[in-house]
C-alpha cells in the first residue's frame, strides 16, 4: 500500500509539478482537519442540548 501511495505521489508531481501537488495534499489534508474539527463541534453542541434537557434547563 506505502508503495503505490508512493508511486502515486510520484506521477501527482510529475503531472502538475511539485508546488501544485504540495498545494493540493496540504489543501486536502487541512480539509480533514476542519471536517473532524466541525464534527467535534456539532457533537459538544449536541451534548450541551441533552445535558440542558436532563438537567431541566431552558
Amino acid at each position: 500500500m506505502g508503495l503505490a501511495l508512493f508511486i502515486l505521489l510520484v506521477i501527482l508531481i510529475a503531472v502538475f509539478g511539485f508546488w501544485d501537488t504540495l498545494a493540493a495534499i496540504l489543501g486536502a489534508t487541512v480539509m480533514v482537519v476542519l471536517a473532524v474539527l466541525v464534527g467535534i463541534g456539532f457533537l459538544v453542541v449536541l451534548g450541551m442540548l441533552v445535558l440542558g434537557r436532563t438537567r431541566g434547563g431552558p
